[in-house]
């Protein structure tokens, strides 16, 4: 199969390794991935703050990048970015677009998936080879789990990873506070409901916290960082692409 990666906004700016583990894993699992050049962000920002006619260009870059037939599907390690993709992209398209914009918005959103959809609703697999001998847990991301229905793909993955320590997290469905603006506009409570994430956390006793949104772990980590809980934070791609000839190698040197 022939496979579009998006990086996103945050992946290409402080995530690259989720980004990169993405590639390699899908490439270790014989599929061709290719990088449109021109990609920039998928507006879901801008949506998400109120402004839908703003990223009018940014959804049609998206459809155009994306857009070639000779790619079979669309991946993002981002449960955030492929529901603004599905779902934020047709509002855009259909209240402040034409009908060209209206026709590849439908096509690109039809084969678009976030990374554990991806692999195990059309690749068909959850064993990918992986090696990751540590206590994990796994916070599903908001969007990933309410806007596209991941459902427990991603636990399917984890729980096939070699020689992982695989421990439920307390409340997992509750949001971690991040929300993008969010957090800024409301940190008081965004602070309130990260504590709360944090503490559920600590109480597994996990070295990592890992999930499909580098954005919420960035939110987490920094607050695991700051009560130097011990915990640290890697998306769900990081740990399916370690292996036993190439493991991640920053853990791997703390054994």
């Amino acid at each position: 199969m022939r496979i579009g990666l998006f990086a996103t906004c945050l992946g290409d700016t402080l995530f690259p390794e989720a980004v990169k583990s993405t590639a390699l894993l899908l490439a270790r699992l014989g599929h061709d991935v290719v990088f449109p050049p021109g990609q920039t962000c998928c507006g879901q920002m801008h949506v998400n703050t109120g402004y839908q006619r703003e990223p009018v260009s940014l959804v049609r870059n998206f459809a155009e990048q994306f857009g070639d037939s000779s790619i079979d599907a669309v991946v993002m390690p981002s449960g955030s970015c492929a529901g603004s993709v599905r779902h934020q992209h047709a509002i855009v398209a259909e209240r402040y677009g034409d009908a060209p914009l209206r026709a590849g918005v439908a096509a690109v959103r039809s084969k678009t998936y976030e990374l554990s959809e991806l692999l195990v609703d059309v690749l068909g697999v959850t064993r990918v080879g992986a090696y990751f001998p540590h206590r994990v847990t796994y916070h599903p991301t908001c969007h990933s789990l309410r806007l596209l229905g991941v459902g427990d793909k991603p636990l399917r993955l984890l729980r096939a990873v070699e020689d992982i320590d695989l421990v439920e997290l307390p409340e997992a469905d509750a949001c971690c506070g991040f929300g993008g603006t969010f957090a800024v506009k409301n940190a008081e409570t965004s602070t309130a409901m990260l504590q709360d994430k944090m503490r559920h956390i600590s109480d597994t006793g996990a070295d990592v916290c890992t999930a499909g949104d580098s954005s919420c772990l960035m939110h987490i980590g920094g607050g695991l960082s700051r009560i130097r809980s011990g915990t640290r934070t890697l998306h769900l791609a990081q740990i399916l692409g370690s292996t036993r000839t190439a493991p991640y190698a920053p853990l791997e040197a703390t054994r």
